[in-house]
């Protein structure tokens, strides 16, 4: 729990505290994990015998990379269409 506490709290820093819409996408994706990481420790907690939980973490870890890709992507095609990498020049879009 200590883990999934401190890399929720470092993702939380890296979202608030960046402008790059890169580093904003790590410090969502350090949160998912720390969140992810307590699940698993709280499962394994609840029900030892019980491989659900790691079947689980395993379809969320997935989930969280393929979000992930997507959201690269989209960065990716906004930077090339329009030479935007920042949250701010990115808000001002209006196409």
């Amino acid at each position: 729990m200590l883990l999934a506490a401190a890399l929720l709290c470092t993702g939380l820093f890296g979202a608030l505290a960046q402008q790059s819409i890169v580093m904003l996408m790590m410090g969502l994706e350090l949160m998912l994990g720390g969140v992810i990481v307590a699940a698993a420790g709280a499962w394994r907690y609840i029900a030892p015998g019980s491989a659900d939980g790691q079947v689980i973490v395993i379809v969320a870890v997935t989930a969280m990379a393929l979000e992930m890709a997507v959201g690269f992507a989209v960065v990716t095609a906004l930077f090339r269409k329009q030479e935007v990498d920042m949250t701010d020049m990115a808000a001002e879009l209006k196409e």
